[in-house]
């Protein structure tokens, strides 16, 4: 260790002594944010008066190896806070924020919804702010760790800066570089992620759509329907009125990708869209296992759609029975 961390650990008694006699003063609310390291965590603590001096502090956490363990979040902490209730917060994480998930598909008014019951947002507010500014599909699904009354243009900030931090940065390092655009590797990416149930066949449906997206062909895909409907959610099982709605975003209607995402997408369904499995499947129908069965030509579709229905068949008849058995 240097010469400065023993001069460090030779004033720690006398700068403890001090804070454990000085009673501390008002709480006070404040952010460490994700990544930040133990110095500029000791920087942000001294700049809101919470620690005595940066340097001890700074000393502290190195002496007592917490220097690693510092969590981030939203911490209710006092002025001239005694240096171990800070230690042990911030080690421990015990802050104030809500965990909210949200989940990789969800679409912005579900992701205002979430947000709003937890307290976080004004759930109009949110929604109004997300809309005005365009951002659909750039919301990043993950779990984050924010206050309560957070607000929305703070938590659209928050979200926005690790879609950036994720879905930009693999679009920046894709190699080789992508065909397609930023936007439209985006679109494609919400559609693939609202279509797959499977990890493992995200890179397969993509490829199909890149597929028929070359030869022209619509992309007929439910999820895109299902958005254009404006129900703020997913409705199962669409109507023959349901794929005639007119609409920008009903790719039965409209050759290639809509205006737009339709929600937002994950790091996997995003990076599945920039390496789209080698595939000439132009068609794929639901299994009754989860997944999909996966076809070149039309006639290869219907064979399978054929199956499906009944398979289905056999699982309802089956149901049918074990219900009357009991």
């Amino acid at each position: 260790m240097s010469r400065r961390w023993f001069a460090a650990a030779a004033g720690l008694a006398l700068v403890l002594a001090g804070a454990w006699a000085a009673r501390p003063g008002a709480p006070t609310s404040v952010l460490v944010p994700e990544g930040l390291s133990a110095r500029q965590t000791a920087e942000l603590l001294g700049e809101k008066r919470i620690v005595q001096s940066v340097f001890v502090f700074r000393a502290l956490l190195k002496i007592t190896r917490f220097d690693r363990h510092l969590k981030p979040g939203m911490y209710t902490l006092r002025i001239h806070e005694w240096p171990t209730v800070v230690i042990r917060k911030l080690t421990l994480g015990l802050t104030d924020d809500l965990k909210i998930t949200i989940p990789e598909g969800f679409m912005a008014s579900q992701i205002a919804e979430r947000l709003g019951k937890a307290g976080v947002v004004d759930a109009r507010e949110f929604l109004a702010l997300v809309q005005a500014r365009g951002l659909e599909g750039r919301l990043f699904p993950s779990t984050y760790h924010l206050p309560l009354g957070y607000g929305a243009a703070k938590t659209v900030a928050v979200m926005t800066a690790e879609f950036d931090k994720q879905i930009g940065a693999a679009f920046a390092a894709a190699s080789p570089r992508p065909a397609s655009s930023f936007e439209d590797a985006l679109i494609l990416a919400s559609i693939v992620e609202r279509e797959a149930v499977l990890k493992s066949e995200k890179p397969i449906i993509a490829a199909v759509y890149l597929n028929r997206l070359k030869k022209k062909m619509p992309l007929q895909a439910d999820p895109t329907v299902q958005y254009a409907l404006g129900r703020g959610d997913w409705k199962k099982g669409l109507t023959r009125a349901d794929l005639a709605r007119p609409s920008p975003y009903n790719t039965y209607l409209h050759r290639g990708l809509p205006p737009g995402p339709i929600c937002s997408p994950g790091l996997d369904s995003f990076k599945s869209v920039l390496s789209p499995a080698k595939t000439f499947a132009l068609y794929f129908v639901a299994d009754t296992t989860g997944g999909h069965l996966f076809s070149e030509t039309n006639e290869e579709h219907s064979k399978a759609r054929v199956m499906y229905k009944k398979e289905l068949r056999k699982i309802k008849e089956k149901l049918k029975q074990q219900a009357a058995g009991r």
